[in-house]
């Protein structure tokens, strides 16, 4: 377990990204364990099922123990899944009824409507969200909305792959860390990787699951994605 993790929130740390946006480094700090636990326990508390995980390697191995190869996988666009592997191992492998590649051959042929329709309601969404409370609320922003609907509803099942980083305190905190922390990091990555500023149009607020064993939350100890 990382000896790092303090409960200390909002310590000052605020700069500004090479694009003049705001970005509190505060919110880069692994949560203690007596946070990660309350967390945990309250998500469970929610509906949801909860893995607690030292590594994102560890939490490579428990997705991968987790979805099903006879069901079809959609992910999310996240950098937690993109450094920790999952991303890979789902769409890359051939391991997997995996969605994107499917989407990948529409939109090269222009085929836009029937690439929102393949994609609507796959059986597994795997992403990750932007905060988590203390209470166990979960947030997740967006630029399009594509993953929102998978996270709320449409998909069978979800799972969350969360750096505990993202853990915070209450509500207006975990919005105000996605307006300081997670939107600026993204909005750097999307400048450099499309040439274009990012967007964040739309947050979904997740105050719990009604569907049983629908939702699984892994909360990474290590910090991992933004």
């Amino acid at each position: 377990m990382p000896e790092t993790t303090v409960d200390v929130e909002n310590t000052e740390a605020t700069t500004t990204t090479p694009h003049g946006l705001e970005l509190d480094q505060s919110f880069e700090t692994p949560a203690g364990e007596e946070r990660v636990q309350r967390a945990a326990a309250a998500l469970r508390g929610r509906g949801y099922a909860v893995h607690v995980v030292d590594t994102a390697a560890e939490a490579r191995t428990l997705v991968a123990e987790i979805l099903p190869t006879d069901k079809s996988v959609f992910t999310s666009s996240s950098e937690t899944l993109r450094i920790s592997g999952i991303d890979a191992d789902i769409n890359d492998s051939g391991k997997y009824n995996a969605v994107r590649p499917t989407l990948a051959a529409l939109r090269e042929a222009g085929r836009f409507d029937e690439m929102r329709v393949a994609g609507a309601a796959p059986d597994y969404v795997v992403g990750s969200i932007h905060a988590v409370t203390e209470s166990g609320q979960i947030l997740a922003a967006s630029g399009s909305g594509s993953q929102l609907s998978h996270y709320s509803y449409s998909a069978g099942k979800a799972i969350w792959v969360v750096g505990t980083q993202k853990i915070v305190s209450d509500l207006e905190t975990a919005l105000r860390r996605i307006e300081t922390y997670a939107y600026p990091m993204e909005d750097e990555r999307f400048r450099h990787t499309v040439g274009m500023p990012a967007t964040l149009a739309k947050i979904l607020i997740i105050n719990g699951e009604l569907f049983p064993n629908r939702g699984t939350v892994v909360l990474v100890r290590e910090p991992i994605g933004f």
